[in-house]
């Protein structure tokens, strides 16, 4: 596959340009306003990341803002009592979540100064982080070309592909994975990757996600492309 330079410019070519292109250009319309993409904090990222698992976006903003008051940095959360941490978490379930933030903080702090690594091979090895949630604080707050691939994105990417097969399929996942790792490697990562995990019912094809991009057609709320 032919890269693309950190600025964006071209490097022999590259055959997924007019599609990153058109998510970039529709999310930046259809994007909505939540409070962890006003930083490109990674802790907060994180943060939001692993509260976003299996939860609703409505129903993590106001745990992510208290939670963050609480325990505004990965060392105020690495040295808080794990009782204070799951209270602060009461409600919002999956307490499992919880734990491993408190327990991948203590390893931040130990073996990383407190700062979060910015490959996703390292935050993999951090409690409770997966391959997602890597690529997605990789991505979003340290630029990397890191993927993302969920079962929502899964869709996504399968409908714009054109691939007809079931997506619970082990070899069409591992293409899934191959094909978000063509559409990441280029610029604003981060933002290509919250275009393909923003609203997966909306995007239906890849003509019609041009058609929306290009002629000023962006559909948001529950109108599909």
């Amino acid at each position: 596959m032919a890269a693309r330079a950190r600025d964006g410019s071209d490097r022999g070519g590259d055959a997924v340009a007019p599609l990153r292109d058109a998510l970039l250009a529709w999310y930046r319309v259809a994007r909505r306003d939540l409070p962890w993409r006003r930083t490109r904090d990674p802790y907060a990222i994180w943060v939001s990341e692993t509260m976003l698992q299996q939860t609703r976006v409505e129903a993590v903003i106001p745990y992510y803002e208290r939670f963050l008051a609480r325990f505004p940095t990965v060392g105020a959360l690495a040295s808080a009592d794990l009782d204070d941490v799951l209270s602060q978490w009461a409600g919002l379930g999956y307490y499992s979540r919880a734990r491993n933030l408190k327990r991948a903080a203590e390893q931040v702090v130990a073996e990383h100064a407190g700062r979060l690594p910015e490959e996703p091979d390292a935050l993999q090895r951090l409690p409770g982080i997966g391959r997602y949630t890597a690529g997605a604080i990789a991505s979003i707050a340290f630029d990397r070309a890191a993927p993302i691939v969920d079962g929502n994105v899964a869709r996504v990417l399968a409908r714009l592909v054109g691939l007809r097969e079931p997506i619970e399929d082990a070899a069409v996942r591992a293409r899934l994975w191959r094909e978000a790792e063509r559409l990441a490697d280029g610029p604003a990562p981060g933002d290509l990757n919250q275009a393909l995990a923003h609203r997966p019912g909306v995007v239906k094809t890849r003509d019609a996600l041009m058609d929306a991009a290009y002629d000023d057609q962006v559909y948001v709320d529950d109108r599909t492309i």
